[in-house]
C-alpha cells in the first residue's frame, strides 16, 4: 500500500508541468528545500539538531555563483558536482569540530559557524557582493542552452531527479549498518562504543552527507532565484529547515518532502491573502498541524487509521450482542 502511494506521488511530480504549469517554479523550490531538509532529517535520526546547516546551503549557492562568473555557460552537472564536493569539504572541516559534541552544544556550535560565515559573506563586499549577493548565471545542460521557459522545465526535472536519487540514497544509508549505528546513537551512545563502533566517526559520516544534501539544495534554490545572498546562511534559514523536518515527520524520508510542500504551499497562499500578515496564517496552520500530528504530516494516515479501528472496536460489542443472544433464546425455546 505504501509503495503504491509513493508511486502515485512520483507520477504526480512527473506530471506537474502538464497539470499545473504555473506552479512549476514553486515545485522546484519545494524540491530544493526538501534536499536541504533531508540533511537535517539525517542528523535528527541520531537525536542531533543543527541550527547552522544554512552555511552548507550557502556553500552550494555561492559555488554556482563563482563558477558561473568564471565560466560563462557552465554546465549544470558540473555545478552539481562542484557544489557537492565543496559542501562535503566544508562539512568535513566543520564536522571535525562539532562531531564530538551532543545535544544543545552540537546545535549552538553549528549556529556559531554559520553566523561566522554570514558575517564573512556580508562584510567582504568586493569578494561576495555583500548584502546584495552574487548573481548566478543560467547554466547549460550537456552543452545545450535553453530559454527562460524551457530552462524552468529542464531545471524542475533535474532537481526532481536529484531529489529522488538523494532520498533513495538516504533511505538506503539508514538501512545500512552505519545508518543503524546512527539511530542507535540516539538511544545509547555508550553501548555503541562497547561494541567497537566510534560514535564520533558515525556522527561525522552522517554530518558530511547532510552537508552535501544541503549544498545541493542551496545550489538548486540559487539557480531558481538566480542569486546567492548571505541570507542563505542566516540562522533563520537553518531554523526553517529544522521546522520543516519536524513538520513533515522524522519517521521516513518522505517527511522531508511532505513538510516542504505544506510549508511552501501555506506560505505562498497566505502571502497572497495577506501581504503584511501572512506569517500569522502560516504560524496558525503549522501550529495546528503539529498539535494534531506530533509525529508529523506522514503520521496523519496512521493516526486516522488507528482512530477508525478504535471506533470499529468500540462498536463491535454492541453490534454483536443480538447475534450472541439469539442462539440462547432458541436453545431455551427448544
Amino acid at each position: 500500500m505504501r509503495r503504491a502511494a509513493l508511486l502515485v506521488v512520483v507520477a504526480l511530480l512527473l506530471a506537474l508541468p502538464f497539470l499545473a504549469g504555473p506552479m512549476l517554479t514553486l515545485g522546484t523550490i519545494v524540491l530544493a528545500k526538501a534536499l536541504a531538509v533531508l540533511g537535517v532529517f539525517l542528523l535528527l535520526q541520531a537525536g542531533q539538531v543543527s541550527f547552522g546547516h544554512g552555511m552548507f546551503f550557502a556553500v552550494g549557492a555561492y559555488s554556482a555563483a563563482y563558477i558561473g562568473a568564471a565560466w560563462r555557460g557552465a554546465d549544470l552537472l558540473v555545478l552539481a558536482v562542484a557544489a557537492a564536493g565543496l559542501s562535503a569539504l566544508a562539512g568535513l572541516v566543520v564536522g571535525l569540530f562539532v562531531a564530538r559534541y551532543r545535544s544543545i552544544f552540537f546545535g549552538m556550535l553549528n549556529l556559531a559557524f554559520s553566523m561566522v560565515l554570514f558575517a564573512v559573506l556580508e562584510k567582504f563586499f568586493h569578494l561576495t557582493g555583500g548584502t546584495d549577493g552574487m548573481r548566478i548565471r543560467r547554466p547549460t545542460l550537456l552543452g545545450f542552452e535553453f530559454g527562460r521557459g524551457s530552462f524552468d522545465l529542464v531545471l524542475y526535472y533535474f532537481v526532481l531527479g536529484l531529489s529522488l536519487l538523494c532520498a533513495l540514497l538516504v533511505w538506503q544509508y539508514l538501512r545500512s549498518p552505519i545508518g543503524q549505528a546512527l539511530k542507535a546513537l540516539k538511544s545509547n551512545e555508550t553501548r555503541l562504543e562497547y561494541i567497537g563502533l566510534s560514535a564520533r566517526n558515525t556522527v561525522l559520516a552522517a554530518y558530511v552527507l547532510s552537508a552535501v544534501l544541503c549544498g545541493l539544495g542551496g545550489l538548486s534554490l540559487g539557480i531558481v532565484q538566480g542569486l546567492a545572498t548571505p541570507d542563505y546562511t542566516f540562522w533563520t534559514r537553518s531554523s526553517e529547515f529544522v521546522f520543516i523536518a519536524v513538520l513533515g515527520g522524522t519517521g521516513h524520508v518522505v517527511g522531508a518532502f511532505a513538510g516542504s510542500l505544506v510549508y511552501e504551499a501555506v506560505r505562498f497562499y497566505a502571502a497572497a491573502l495577506l501581504d503584511d500578515s501572512w506569517q500569522l496564517i502560516l504560524g496558525a496552520v503549522l501550529i495546528a498541524i503539529i498539535l494534531g500530528a506530533p509525529g508529523g504530516i506522514i503520521d496523519l494516515p496512521r493516526r486516522f487509521g488507528l482512530a477508525g479501528r478504535k471506533r470499529k472496536a468500540e462498536a463491535a460489542p454492541t453490534d454483536a450482542a443480538p447475534a450472541m443472544r439469539a442462539p440462547y433464546r432458541e436453545g431455551a425455546a427448544s
